[in-house]
């Protein structure tokens, strides 16, 4: 009988500690959490091209990559970079989470 009680009790408290919790997520719409994947999404994308940018120029640094070649290279990568940057800011909706 004391257990059956007590574990009432625990799951009483279990329910008030994470109602907060539970009405927080209730009052998100769903379109929210697809936004939150998109800029997620576009966060990678643009790690990922900076880091293609920078691999791009070790090469070029190193000699594996002709000055010209790098030069079209990086104009290429830059402006994808630029357009990943133009997407994820219209996902944010022009805020700036950093």
């Amino acid at each position: 009988m004391v257990f059956l009680i007590l574990l009432l009790l625990l799951a009483a408290v279990v329910a008030v500690v994470t109602a907060p919790l539970r009405a927080r997520r209730a009052e998100r719409p769903e379109a929210d959490e697809g936004e939150e994947a998109d800029v997620a999404a576009l966060e990678a994308a643009r790690e990922a091209k900076y880091r293609e940018i920078r691999d791009a120029e070790l090469d070029y640094r190193t000699g594996k990559l002709a000055e010209e070649d790098w030069r079209a290279l990086d104009d290429q990568l830059r402006a994808e970079a630029v357009e990943i940057l133009r997407r994820l800011d219209e996902a944010r909706g022009g805020r700036h989470g950093l």
